[in-house]
């Protein structure tokens, strides 16, 4: 049994950089796995398997967990957010916003009524490990682990989002592929006019093309130290704004203090630097890993109840979002691309905004690059929503 803080630590992100590499590496029938189950999903579960045999000692690792995890997490927002620069989101059109907003308010909708049917078969907490989920169907990954240091949330509750994260979005993602077939007749349906798509996509491409900054060792290093000092002084504001204002805790005013410090970074020379990608993906793996380390699988007692709501969650969103392409003439495409950006993030939008056309790719990282802003106070909402109805 591990007792070493360092070891264990070690220990996590060994593992981390091992699923990555074999996700990379897989081919055929590996690779298809990867797709159905992230390499960020088998990160946790294979934490949470680690932890139920009991390879580390809870207790005298706790001071590693606790001196790491939420620094990590507040750097880990601002460098990821350090790529969603609005003057190129605004591009995307009023139509494309308006999709994804409405994808958004749909999911979250779909989140409280879920939650109002299921809180008996669930549990009254249960909002706290939907807020999570919440955050990773409106954002990503990043997000449901910045809802989960705002709100302290259990580390059985945050098993329970993973396992949902992993079965429902994967089935949603594979229905979302397949119905794309379906887009004439969506369209058709819906009175949809399609040509602003092409022109939008056309002016992303060519500011992508003018994009070429390398990563070196100057930008990543820059960007990890800016990112370590944001966290620290963004940690010491968050206290002072609890103190201040203790109608939110002093996690949520750190979370909303570091994404607005992100978002104004993103718009400065620090978002041109090269390397943000890359390095928030290590750090969220390395939280994920830290995270899942605390969580036991003899916990998840309760999960098919759990992935019974996920599916709730989507079908009245699919619904809502059904009407609205109606009513608003929207297209499958935007309509599609809009949902699989919030809830699968910058991983799969881009993928079926590609299988719709390879020149729409931009505009689904885009506007999965847009759930980061949004995800984690739409997330944080949601939850305190749910909340008063537990």
């Amino acid at each position: 049994m591990i007792t070493n803080g360092f070891t264990y630590i070690a220990t996590l992100l060994f593992m981390a950089a091992s699923l990555v590499t074999l996700d990379h590496k897989s081919t055929g029938k590996m690779k298809k796995f990867f797709r159905v189950i992230p390499a960020v999903v088998l990160c946790y579960l294979v934490a949470m398997l680690l932890c139920t045999f009991g390879l580390w000692d809870l207790a005298k690792t706790k001071p590693a967990y606790s001196a790491l995890k939420n620094s990590l997490t507040y750097t880990m927002i601002f460098v990821m957010l350090l790529r969603c620069d609005i003057r190129k989101i605004i591009k995307l059109g009023p139509m494309m916003l308006i999709g994804f907003f409405s994808a958004s308010i749909t999911i979250m909708i779909g989140f409280i009524v879920a939650f109002a049917i299921m809180k008996g078969a669930i549990g009254s907490d249960a909002w706290m490990g939907l807020g999570a989920l919440c955050g990773s169907w409106l954002g990503g990954s990043g997000n449901m682990v910045a809802v989960q240091a705002a709100l302290n949330i259990s580390t059985a509750d945050m098993g329970y989002a993973l396992v949902i994260d992993s079965i429902d979005y994967s089935l949603w993602v594979m229905f979302l592929l397949w119905a794309i077939q379906l887009a004439p007749k969506f369209n058709k349906w819906t009175h949809a006019d399609t040509r602003i798509l092409d022109e939008v996509s056309q002016r992303l491409e060519d500011d992508a093309k003018n994009d070429t900054n390398p990563i070196t060792f100057q930008s990543l290093f820059i960007i990890l130290g800016t990112g370590l000092l944001v966290s620290a002084i963004s940690q010491n504001v968050g206290l002072a704004l609890g103190n201040l204002f203790p109608v939110l805790n002093k996690a949520v005013w750190t979370v909303l203090f570091v994404t607005l410090v992100g978002l104004i970074a993103a718009v400065s020379p620090m978002g041109k630097v090269a390397g943000a990608a890359p390095l928030s993906n290590i750090m969220l793996y390395s939280v994920i890993a830290l995270l899942a380390s605390r969580a036991s699988l003899a916990e998840l007692s309760n999960a098919p109840m759990w992935i019974l709501t996920g599916f709730i969650v989507l079908a009245i969103h699919l619904v809502l979002m059904l009407i609205i392409s109606k009513l608003l003439k929207m297209d499958m495409f935007t309509a599609a691309v809009a949902s699989l950006a919030n809830i699968g993030g910058t991983a799969s939008a881009p993928v079926l905004a590609g299988s719709y056309a390879g020149s729409l790719v931009p505009v689904g990282i885009l506007m999965a690059l847009m759930g980061y802003i949004i995800g984690t106070p739409f997330a944080i909402f949601t939850a305190k929503i749910m909340s008063m109805i537990a």
